[in-house]
């Protein structure tokens, strides 16, 4: 089953996506896709509708992000061996955690809007997990029957707030719009096997980043685990996984996001997203 919520930012309605891809608005069942309406049994009744008696959404509307009110947003740095090599940076002997503001949050197809003071934005596609379940101290033999669905995420990242000021990384990574989420929250059932899926980001029609989530330093439910030794996950936390190589800050020379630059990145099965860098009118 795929998932989706479409309308003006802070507004956004639920909607079921039906077999021929065409939205079916649920707003007569739930009232968003956010809280317990991500548990098994409220997730079992949802894919029990008939899409074909449910509200067509008419016209070409905004695609907000597929989860609401998330709680935590959760990254994780180096997680793919190719990447922390591009980086020049060791593999980490434990998942490499860090937060990213949920003010970060836009929607698959929002421009993205760049600060003047951003001076080194960078792309970074990367599979994201939605919490179903609330999770604590889990085992990794266990951590997927957490998880309420998968999206793609632009972790997008200021590299120099990042890497070249005092402090964490959350400076570089917490930007209003750096972390688009979408276009569709994809089932556990429809997503397939989560460490088989590629991933691909062009920038200007040129590829830049291909990878597959088999080259994964912590397999998604060793990342699941280990986030829930520290903190309750609970429904509707989001936790993206890290990229593969290509990315802006990896290249020779180095290449950073300008106004007018154009992207546009997917994961297998779990849709592509597209998005305009424009200048942040301040």
């Amino acid at each position: 089953m795929k998932l989706a919520r479409y309308g003006a930012a802070g507004q956004e309605k639920p909607a079921l996506v039906d077999a021929a891809g065409r939205l079916r608005d649920l707003s007569g069942h739930v009232e968003d896709i956010a809280g317990e309406v991500l548990s098994p049994g409220s997730l079992a009744r949802l894919a029990r509708l008939d899409p074909d008696t449910l509200p067509p959404v008419e016209g070409d509307v905004r695609l907000g992000a597929p989860v609401g009110r998330v709680g935590k947003f959760i990254g994780v740095g180096l997680n793919y061996s190719d990447h922390a090599a591009e980086a020049g940076m060791k593999l980490p002997k434990d998942p490499i955690l860090f937060s990213k503001a949920t003010s970060s949050i836009a929607g698959p197809n929002d421009d993205v809007l760049l600060p003047d003071y951003a001076l080194k934005a960078d792309w970074e596609v990367e599979l994201a997990v939605v919490i179903g379940t609330p999770a604590r101290q889990v085992s990794a033999a266990r951590a997927l029957e957490y998880v309420a669905g998968y999206c793609v995420c632009n972790d997008l990242s200021e590299r120099a707030f990042q890497l070249e000021t005092s402090g964490q990384w959350l400076k570089g990574k917490g930007l209003d719009g750096f972390g688009p989420l979408g276009p569709y929250l994809v089932t556990p059932d429809e997503a397939g096997d989560v460490q088989a899926l590629d991933l691909f980001l062009d920038l200007n029609g040129e590829r830049t980043q291909t990878g597959n989530t088999s080259r994964m330093v912590f397999s998604v439910a060793e990342i699941i685990a280990e986030t829930s030794r520290y903190m309750t996950l609970l429904p509707g936390d989001v936790i993206t996984t890290g990229t593969p190589p290509g990315v802006g800050m990896g290249r020779k020379p180095q290449r950073f996001l300008r106004p007018g630059d154009e992207m546009r990145l997917g994961v297998a099965g779990l849709g592509e997203q597209r998005q305009r860098v424009v200048r942040r009118e301040d």
